[in-house]
């Protein structure tokens, strides 16, 4: 119970640092994060960072530089549809469906946040996501691929 408890406060802390990086900094990959994490003393893995991201509900925005960069979903759960919906245009490059797989291509760097950001969009039908650097693969309930591939298709026009 001790150690779980240790476990906790260890998360608790990496993610304040987390927060205070991407305040702080520009922060545009995951291994950039895990790098700026490594020189304060976390050691972490890309499946740790991946989790965090997704825990602290972070998207990726362009930054006045241009570049895509880390930043806090201010609405949480409850996320600013409209604005998520510009972000998301701005990632995706592609969407083709195979079976009951979608499969999103985005610019590279980009497919965390762009699956981050389909996941909060409440599309009924989507069972499950897995996203990489630049492919997210949505799994659809059966019978449904082509209604879920339209309805990405359709957000982002």
């Amino acid at each position: 119970m001790e150690y779980k408890i240790e476990v906790e406060q260890m998360k608790e802390k990496r993610h304040n640092t987390i927060l205070n990086i991407i305040d702080t900094m520009d922060i545009e990959t995951q291994k950039d994060l895990a790098d700026q994490l490594l020189e304060r003393g976390y050691r972490v893995t890309q499946a740790t960072i991946s989790r965090d991201i997704k825990e602290l509900h972070l998207i990726k925005v362009q930054g006045e530089s241009g570049i895509y960069k880390y930043t806090v979903n201010e609405a949480g759960s409850v996320p600013n549809t409209e604005k998520l919906l510009r972000v998301l245009r701005d990632m995706v490059v592609d969407i083709k469906s195979a079976g009951n797989l979608v499969v999103v291509s985005t610019l590279s760097g980009s497919a965390n946040a762009a699956g981050e950001i389909i996941d909060n969009l409440g599309i009924d039908d989507i069972i499950g996501s897995i996203a990489g650097d630049n492919t997210i693969f949505i799994a659809a309930a059966d019978g449904t691929v082509e209604k879920v591939s339209g309805e990405l298709r359709g957000m982002l026009k």
